[in-house]
């Protein structure tokens, strides 16, 4: 029963900030925000996180998660392939790819960072309460931090990132961008790190870290440099046969 109560509340952590942020600067955030979040949008990331939620017992998800392993095992029980160690970045990486290609999605670059960088807070913190409360064993037994899968989150989180960023441009970006990010979470469970709930909660949280960063970005930026404008410039740079890029910015 700890367990479960220390899970609910975990998985309440980004709504919860939400709320918190809601209710003390309501207008102030509807105001700055271009991306209001509504009901809707945060239907499919709920159910998930729902679905995930439920696996901790002995149901048919949970039930399903050992079937699920039990038949990616008895059909490719050699399966080892790493691919999902990068791909989990692809879709992110694909909005500074077509930022730098001369395509513009709907925030200047150092914006569109800003907000990738505090969703990637947001589904870090919580990906890292949850593995800890829930302490559920690996199908592969290597450890007890199975609960949620962190590269789904990583892959789902930019894969809503490249779909916030290129929707008005092309949706085809951002089911591409679901795509590989679906794909992770599969090789997931091809490798047997996870299981099947693992890798749906996962995407749930992923998905809401980066509606819920798009919603609270104007007004962290706001807190941070106030009514000041930031000029920037970015330039691509070899040095010790690495690429890298110089940032140079001031107020």
């Amino acid at each position: 029963m700890k367990k479960l109560h220390c899970l609910l509340i975990a998985f309440c952590l980004p709504g919860f900030l939400y709320a918190q942020v809601q209710s003390t600067d309501s207008l102030a955030l509807q105001r700055a925000s271009d991306h209001p979040l509504k009901v809707k949008a945060l239907i499919i990331p709920a159910v998930f996180l729902t679905y995930g939620a439920l696996s901790f017992g002995n149901n048919p998800i949970r039930d399903l998660d050992l079937t699920t392993k039990s038949e990616l095992q008895e059909d490719h029980p050699l399966f080892a392939a790493h691919l999902d160690n990068y791909t989990q970045f692809a879709p992110a990486l694909a909005v500074y790819a077509l930022n730098f290609a001369g395509i513009k999605g709907k925030h200047s670059l150092v914006d569109a960072t800003g907000i990738y960088v505090l969703s990637t807070a947001i589904m870090g913190g919580s990906v890292s309460i949850l593995k800890k409360t829930s302490h559920r064993l690996r199908p592969d037994g290597s450890g007890y931090n199975s609960f949620p899968s962190g590269h789904t989150a990583t892959a789902f989180a930019a894969a809503e990132f490249l779909n916030q960023e290129y929707k008005d441009v092309s949706p085809w970006y951002g089911y591409a961008g679901y795509a590989v990010a679906t794909a992770t979470g599969t090789l997931r469970m091809y490798n047997n790190k996870h299981w099947l709930s693992d890798v749906v909660a996962g995407a749930g949280i992923g998905i809401l870290s980066t509606k819920i960063a798009y919603y609270l970005y104007p007004h962290v930026k706001k807190l941070l440099i106030g009514k000041q404008t930031l000029s920037y410039s970015m330039v691509p740079v070899y040095q010790d046969k690495t690429v890298g890029l110089s940032f140079h910015g001031t107020f």
